[in-house]
């Protein structure tokens, strides 16, 4: 028998699992399907409230311990980078920038083992096969774009290449899988060649996106989250301009050590209080809107 799917959005809870920002901490997550005529909307809409995407899943932490995962972006017009993120964007000038649809490659998922079993060989993600990689890249129900970094070619006769990632186009550096946001530029997810780590290239490519995002004159770049007390999480805060989302709200971040209370349980609202709160697209039908 065929079942058609709710016409709004519904919200379910993950299980408790081992949280990877903070030691010690359990983690859950809201979470909603994002399907549909209207999953660009509810995407624009719902990552305006701290939700982040997953292939085709919205979430937003929603932890019985604490609130510490905070919503992060940048202002763009703002923005002004510090000296060590101007040496940055110099040392990585030579860097060729290529963006297109989200499609995964053999490149791509050989530089991705790559820096998993440098940076994170017991993560979530450590097991992850082709198949599963390809699905990270390639389900995505919005506008994604995978968005390349390349080094210069070697010269011809220089036999400066190696096998793994080397063509015409330069060996490949770094990758970040992209959604384009109606207000901005949301960094999904991103990795890099772990041999090259004086390039700083996890910066690079949020220096890069500020630039990109102004291009098309969109306000903002999402980061993901910024975790006060997380060391993992810390070198968001070092991005002027910031932003993040508390308490239904975007403001400046300020003095990161302003945010510890949100480490507490009672900064917590519970689950129901969270749905309510949570606003669905205006270009949905009113019938639509209703979350039962």
């Amino acid at each position: 028998m065929r079942h058609s799917l709710p016409l709004a959005p519904q919200f379910y809870v993950t299980a408790p699992q081992p949280c990877p920002y903070l030691e010690g901490r359990m983690e859950r997550k809201l979470f909603t399907a994002l399907q549909g005529d209207h999953a660009q909307e509810l995407n624009d809409t719902l990552s305006k409230q701290g939700f982040r995407r997953s292939q085709n899943v919205l979430y937003r932490p929603s932890c019985a311990e604490c609130s510490a995962c905070l919503s992060a972006r940048i202002r763009v017009a703002d923005f002004q980078p510090h000296r060590g993120q101007r040496r940055v964007a110099r040392r990585n000038r030579d860097l060729a920038r290529s963006t297109g649809d989200p499609r995964a490659t053999a490149a791509q998922f050989a530089l991705f083992r790559r820096y998993l079993a440098a940076r994170h060989p017991d993560g979530g993600m450590a097991d992850m096969d082709l198949g599963e990689f390809a699905a990270m890249i390639e389900q995505t129900p919005v506008r994604s774009r995978v968005v390349e970094y390349r080094l210069p070619p070697p010269a011809a006769g220089g036999g400066g290449g190696t096998a793994h990632a080397c063509g015409a186009d330069g060996r490949l550096a770094a990758v970040c899988l992209t959604d384009v946001l109606d207000d901005g530029l949301s960094l999904v997810y991103s990795f890099f060649d772990p041999g090259l780590s004086a390039r700083s290239l996890g910066t690079h490519m949020i220096l890069d996106h500020v630039v990109m995002a102004r291009e098309a004159g969109l306000p903002y770049v999402y980061l993901g989250y910024w975790v006060p007390g997380s060391p993992k999480m810390g070198y968001k805060a070092g991005f002027a301009a910031l932003e993040i989302f508390k308490h239904g709200t975007w403001a400046p971040i300020g003095d990161p050590r302003d945010h510890d209370a949100e480490l507490h349980p009672l900064s917590v609202d519970p689950i129901p209080q969270q749905v309510a709160q949570i606003a669905l697209p205006e270009t949905l039908p009113a019938h639509e809107r209703r979350r039962g």
